[in-house]
């Protein structure tokens, strides 16, 4: 009995001491994770007194629960159900394909392994014992709303429209309360590792600086709130979750992720053959945390598939689902179109069950309309538009200059990484420093607040000079389109950014694979060494083919390959004579800083036999030493001293000595710069 209570959360630990004096002499090292599976099997061996103290611990851990109601019935462990195999087959029940990727996987995290084989071992119901335990600690130190779902979940936090999307390092605090001033309805904070944010408390502090405080999020001005992460493991998704849940309306289930970390790493949309751990993963949070799951995916090539796979997730537990309308392929210079047809087609399959969000191809303003248009859906999630141009969600477009002064001072106020700040301005000015391109090299190569916001003056005061000198020539961009379709802007403007696709690469290796053949059947030689005409593919038989001569055109070949090959050695000595050491005896590339433009061991052996040190980058302490008046000292006379003695004879440098020290070092330095000047 004693042993059941001393593993009770600390909370309940307070109630435990006031109903048994003696609890708090029992040692806790010998106790295990209290779960409520342990208050039914302490029920059915206690005596009525101690069964009555049971039950008032449990009604302190479960306070809607009626203190004289039965004992709860062991868990059941949180698996998809048994309806799943057959309601979604074959999706769920065939294995996934046992690609290279998916053999590192499986190595790589074995717990997948309980999600493809039957979900009733014992050790699932362990885990399933300590994630109710974690789940009453939570409740038990914080207190929580009435939990809601689907529409009365998406009610309760106004029904918000415009959404601005989870991106890694990009939708940081200060972004969020940017944008909320445009007019976005609802944020997500950016995409966190759940096992490193449940394991590692640097990581916690470093992506949600004062979680415990609501510093990094989720206070008055950052509400309403979804926190997303990414997982393959139910268990350390829920400890993460209970983490911020106290901090936000929603947890969000990364699902839709085509990054090669996500590919590494097994999460994102890399799960989307792995339907039973998908849903053990909404599930798990479905059942334990205190407030709602939501999801977000990425579209399968075929409709059925897509439509099936979003039933599942939403029957798994997810209150809202985002729909991103691209491929797992799409992503980088193969981004492409998303396909807002699909979108329609899981709005029509589960929007009356929840509310299904639409993600991609919003790029102006007027693509939110033509989105919930032709979707039907509740909200439309912007991501790239929303980085390039924060207001989005407004028929505006604001100067870029206005938008960066207003992101600089949140930032100023909050103390955002140097390195958030930095990316963010290089989208909000990307048209202007295409023009002026001297302070782009400046902004990247800011390391403080205050060299960005100089950046920044400098180019407000060049834009505003741009814009006048527009307005006062008359020209007009309105009604004009570019190549793609698209309206022109001017560079002061904030404005989406269209990301050029890359060139058909199968075209592009046909032509080279077309080419080399051609030189390959030029340049091809017989066993003599001499070389021979390529086949013909003329009409004429081959004993008309052999008895023709053709000299100059052989000659030609020769001489076209021999300058080829001259060309290219031509051009590898060049770039190899540009670094190599100048000491003339090895093949080494020279070091940067090295005032000879030696490698290494060059430089020191040049610096011996001048008897001067004067290379910083490859001084010779003793040399240095001797130089500056120091006893000198080799190393072999020193590594010989320690092995006989223990320690070396020499006396440390008294304390007046260290500022002449320093002096005479100034000195050696400053005369290597003089050198390094001259040279």
């Amino acid at each position: 009995m004693f042993l059941l209570l001393s593993s009770l959360p600390h909370p309940i630990r307070a109630t435990a001491k006031s109903l048994i004096p003696s609890f708090s002499s029992v040692s806790l090292s010998s106790v295990t994770a209290f779960s409520p599976a342990s208050f039914s099997r302490a029920l059915s061996s206690t005596a009525p007194a101690s069964a009555s103290i049971v039950r008032s611990l449990a009604a302190a851990i479960s306070p809607e629960s009626d203190p004289a109601s039965p004992p709860p019935s062991p868990p059941t462990p949180v698996y998809p159900p048994s309806s799943f195999a057959v309601k979604f087959a074959p999706y769920f029940t065939e294995p996934a394909p046992l690609t290279n990727d998916r053999i590192l996987n499986l190595v790589k995290f074995p717990h997948i392994h309980h999600y493809i084989d039957p979900m009733t071992n014992k050790a699932k119901e362990q885990a399933e014992e300590r994630m109710v335990a974690l789940a009453a600690q939570c409740r038990a130190q914080h207190s929580f709303p009435p939990k809601l779902e689907g529409w009365e979940f998406y009610k309760s936090i106004n029904s918000p429209k415009y959404i601005v999307a989870p991106m890694v390092d990009q939708s940081e605090l200060a972004w969020r309360i940017l944008s909320r001033k445009y007019n976005a309805d609802l944020c997500y904070t950016p995409m966190f590792n759940a096992k490193l944010f449940a394991k590692e408390e640097k990581y916690r502090e470093e992506h949600w600086a004062g979680l415990q405080k609501g510093l990094g999020g989720g206070g008055p001005n950052d509400r309403p709130l979804i926190a997303q992460f990414c997982a393959n493991d139910p268990e350390y998704l829920l400890q993460a979750a209970l983490m911020v849940a106290p901090y936000c309306d929603a947890v969000d289930i990364n699902l839709g992720c085509p990054q090669h970390i996500a590919r590494r790493g097994h999460y994102g949309s890399f799960l989307m053959e792995d339907w039973p751990l998908i849903s053990s993963l909404i599930s798990t949070l479905h059942k334990h945390l205190p407030i709602p799951v939501t999801a977000k995916i990425r579209v399968f090539p075929e409709a059925e598939k897509t439509v099936a796979y979003a039933k599942m997730v939403v029957e798994s537990g997810a209150q809202v689902l985002v729909v991103h309308g691209r491929l797992r392929e799409m992503k980088g210079h193969l981004t492409g179109v998303a396909d807002w047809e699909k979108i329609r087609l899981v709005q029509e399959a589960v929007g009356h069950l929840v509310p299904v969000i639409a993600n991609g191809n919003i790029l102006y303003n007027e693509d939110v309309s033509r989105c919930l248009e032709k979707t039907g859906c509740a909200g439309v999630m912007s991501a790239e538009g929303n980085l390039y141009n924060p207001a989005i969600f407004t028929p505006e477009h604001p100067e870029s200059w206005k938008l960066a002064e207003e992101y600089m001072t949140i930032c100023d106020e909050l103390d955002t990484k140097i390195a958030y700040t930095r990316g963010h301005l290089f989208k909000i000015f990307r048209p202007s420093l295409s023009i002026h391109t001297d302070l782009r090299s400046e902004l990247g190569l800011a390391n403080s607040r205050e060299e960005m916001w100089a950046v920044t003056r400098k180019l407000k005061e060049r834009l505003i000079e741009d814009a006048e000198t527009y307005r006062q020539s008359g020209a007009s961009m309105e009604g004009e389109v570019d190549d793609q379709g698209f309206p022109k802007l001017p560079h002061w403007l904030a404005q989406p950014y269209f990301r050029q696709p890359m060139p058909d690469q199968s075209q592009q290796q046909n032509k080279e694979k077309k080419e080399k053949e051609s030189v390959d059947a030029e340049t091809k030689e017989d066993e003599s060494g001499d070389a021979v005409r390529p086949p013909l593919t003329t009409k004429r038989t081959a004993d008309d083919a052999a008895h023709r001569e053709d000299d100059d055109a052989s000659a030609d070949v020769a001489s076209l390959k021999d300058s080829i090959k001259a060309k290219k050695i031509k051009n590898k000595k060049a770039r190899i004579q540009a670094t190599l050491c100048r000491g003339g005896t090895c093949n080494n590339s020279f070091s940067a800083k090295c005032v000879h433009q030696r490698c290494k061991g060059c430089c020191r052996l040049l610096q011996r036999e001048q008897n001067l040190s004067d290379c910083a980058t490859h001084v010779i302490r003793s040399l240095f030493n001797e130089q500056q008046g120091l006893p000198r000292v080799d190393s072999e006379e020193a590594i010989g001293a320690v092995a006989l003695e223990g320690m070396v004879n020499d006396s440390p440098p008294q304390e007046e000595d260290s500022e002449y020290l320093t002096e005479q070092r100034k000195k050696a330095e400053a005369a290597v710069a003089d050198r390094c000047a001259i040279l």
